[in-house]
């Protein structure tokens, strides 16, 4: 391909698969490269990660949207990830032949469809923000699907595109153009979600913590453990490895360890090679290093 988008909607469903094979069977149609499906049960979200053109990209995440319109009643749902739409949030990520500034273009264009076909009220986030206070995706979300009745009545945040009123079952939705991002979780030997939430509140960014980090508190029943649940918005300033040492000193404060880690969708290989390097000690590391990078070049 000449040019590929990378393309991540998250859809509030987890834990209904004949509802999640739905949604993936819709966008394959679409000529789109599906890479990843990620569900968690606690969470009961999604994570689909696809690629194609500007064209197939579009269709394919016009499609996710549509699926989730029509298979998702918010009414019904709950679970321990914030949401406020059965598409919660569509991202759009320039990964080739193509700039972030067409990428918001791209980003408007789909806005715009999913206003006037599917009636749900549609903000445009990250790169594609009209304001400020909508560049971060929790200040929109705040309040959530519950909240957005009322919170949408406030002339200043009044949507991009779509109707002025919350669709009744499918919420609102966020799409924008951004560069990558990686759902980064860390798993602790404790149940005590207050825990979690104080080490959240201590390593993300909008609390005095570390910049391009965002972090909540969770308890995922399915583990048995408390998570720290996070989103590094800039891996090259904020590299797994310091995010991860940082977790891990403040959990021996509370006198808790890091049990696992966990990825949510993709990552890119450089994020990998930099927590190697560090934790090996490479002075320099990069993909020219790795058998397959040069038996696929």
């Amino acid at each position: 391909m000449n040019e590929i988008i990378e393309c991540i909607p998250n859809v509030s469903e987890g834990r209904n698969q004949d509802v999640i094979n739905q949604i993936i069977e819709n966008l394959k149609k679409t000529g789109v490269k599906v890479l990843d499906v990620s569900s968690d049960s606690d969470h009961n979200r999604t994570v689909i990660t696809f690629v194609g053109d500007r064209s197939n990209v579009l269709e394919g995440a016009f499609s996710v949207a549509k699926s989730a319109v029509e298979l998702i009643d918010l009414r019904h749902h709950k679970g321990t990830h914030p949401r406020m739409g059965a598409v919660d949030v569509i991202p759009f990520v320039p990964i080739k032949g193509i700039t972030m500034e067409e990428t918001v273009e791209l980003s408007k264009t789909l806005a715009k469809r999913i206003g006037e076909e599917l009636k749900v009220p549609v903000y445009l986030y990250a790169e594609s923000a009209t304001k400020e206070e909508r560049k971060t995706l929790p200040n929109i979300r705040q309040g959530e699907f519950e909240g957005f009745f009322e919170k949408i009545k406030d002339p200043n945040w009044a949507p991009d595109f779509g109707p002025n009123e919350v669709h009744p079952t499918a919420g609102v939705v966020a799409v924008g153009a951004r560069e990558f991002l990686i759902a980064y979780n860390i798993y602790l030997n404790t149940k005590d979600v207050n825990i979690a939430e104080k080490i959240a509140k201590s390593i993300r960014e909008s609390s005095g913590g570390l910049r391009f980090i965002q972090a909540k508190g969770m308890y995922i029943e399915e583990k048995g453990m408390a998570q720290v649940s996070m989103n590094v918005l800039n891996y090259k300033k904020a590299p797994l490895y310091r995010v991860f040492e940082i977790v891990k000193m403040e959990a021996e404060r509370y006198g808790v360890n890091v049990v696992e880690s966990e990825l949510v969708g993709l990552m890119p290989l450089k994020a990998a090679l930099d927590s190697l390097a560090f934790y090996l000690r490479f002075p320099k590391l990069t993909s020219e290093s790795i058998i397959e990078m040069k038996i696929y070049e």
